[in-house]
């Protein structure tokens, strides 16, 4: 898949179809969270009902890793980065990704993006929990020569979180694509359906060491 060409500009701004294509995606989300949430009964309807569940499910899975209380406090931003990642992954299996519409999280901006905004996330709850020395000390921990080690360490893992998933996403549209031109009969529908579980994954993994990383900066990793 190749980067996508500009559309249109507003200002000085450019805006490509990779753009276009987050926009449809967040004005959707947001149109289902109205839906889900406008009219709330204690006895749930059908949209109300999977709402809730998605939002235990990932209560559950976060609190697994980073405890309850730390899973709920912190669960706006994680939920944001889970949905939203799996939401674009899922769009590369819609008739037209990759031509008629980008696949967000199949491009190098967007996942260096969602990787920036995770670096600062977890250094601004680091600091806000520990205090600014408290936060600092951490670096040189368990003593004072692993500074260097923990300074590359925390400026990696941006970029790791970045091309893991754009990585990932980008070389399984390219297999499929190849894979689907030398056998389109049969062949195309199985690589779907390992994209549904594919797609989830690289999900789940970004989440995870986000979650990771913010217990670690909180100082509740052990």
């Amino acid at each position: 898949m190749e980067e996508t060409s500009v559309l249109f500009s507003i200002g000085p701004l450019e805006v490509t179809g990779t753009v276009v294509t987050m926009w449809v995606i967040i004005a959707v989300l947001a149109l289902v969270s109205w839906l889900a949430t406008r009219h709330l009964k204690e006895v749930p309807g059908k949209l109300q009902n999977l709402a809730e569940m998605a939002v235990e499910s990932l209560q559950n899975y976060f609190g697994g890793i980073m405890g309850q209380e730390n899973a709920k406090r912190y669960f706006p931003i994680m939920a944001t980065f889970f949905i939203f990642i799996v939401v674009s992954n899922y769009s590369g299996l819609l008739p037209g990704a990759g031509s008629v519409f980008a696949v967000p999280t199949a491009c190098l901006s967007v996942t260096a993006g969602l990787a920036i905004v995770a670096f600062f996330t977890t250094h601004t709850v680091g600091i806000r929990r520990q205090g600014l020395g408290g936060y600092l000390k951490t670096f040189i921990k368990p003593f004072l020569l692993m500074l260097p080690l923990n300074l590359i360490e925390m400026f990696v893992r941006p970029f790791s979180l970045a091309l893991r998933l754009y990585g990932n996403l980008y070389g399984e549209e390219m297999v499929s694509e190849q894979l689907g031109n030398l056998f389109p009969i049969g062949l195309p529908i199985v690589m779907h359906i390992l994209s549904l579980l594919f797609c989830l994954i690289q999900a789940v993994v970004f989440t995870m060491l986000l979650s990771i990383y913010i217990s670690e900066a909180i100082g509740e990793e052990e």
